[in-house]
């Protein structure tokens, strides 16, 4: 994950990916350590290597609020899926949204992305009841 982060007040942040078996987070931190908030997601991979990212919940705890981090959280997530080959499932509003705005330029830069189908809500679904 990139270094030199830093939210609207300038203060350095880092995003870091949290990989689970079957749900995985992106988690936004502060300078002093403290987690700010943190995107779930869950991957699916076929045995080529290829697969998808399915992004079902972020938030940022409302103490953060104002600072830019869901923005940060919502692309360090994106940018890690396009060096990782995944496509992007966006069931989370704010990821739906962000890409809905600028798809085009995380296509450009490499991304892929489709809307979510009742089956990547059904995955979902096993995946946090842990069945």
């Amino acid at each position: 994950m990139p270094e030199g982060l830093t939210d609207n007040t300038g203060a350095s942040v880092t995003v870091r990916l949290e990989p689970g078996d079957p749900v995985g987070s992106f988690v936004v931190s502060v300078a002093d350590g403290s987690r700010a908030g943190r995107a779930d997601f869950a991957d699916s991979r076929d045995g080529a290597g290829t697969g998808e990212r399915i992004f079902f919940h972020t938030e940022v705890a409302e103490e953060f609020g104002g600072r830019g981090l869901a923005g940060l959280l919502v692309r360090e997530a994106l940018a890690d899926s396009i060096r990782e080959n995944l496509t992007v499932v966006p069931l989370c509003p704010l990821f739906a949204r962000h890409l809905s705005k600028h798809g085009d330029e995380f296509v450009a830069d490499g991304g892929v992305f489709r809307r979510p189908k009742p089956a990547d809500i059904a995955l979902i679904e096993r995946s946090v009841r842990g069945g």
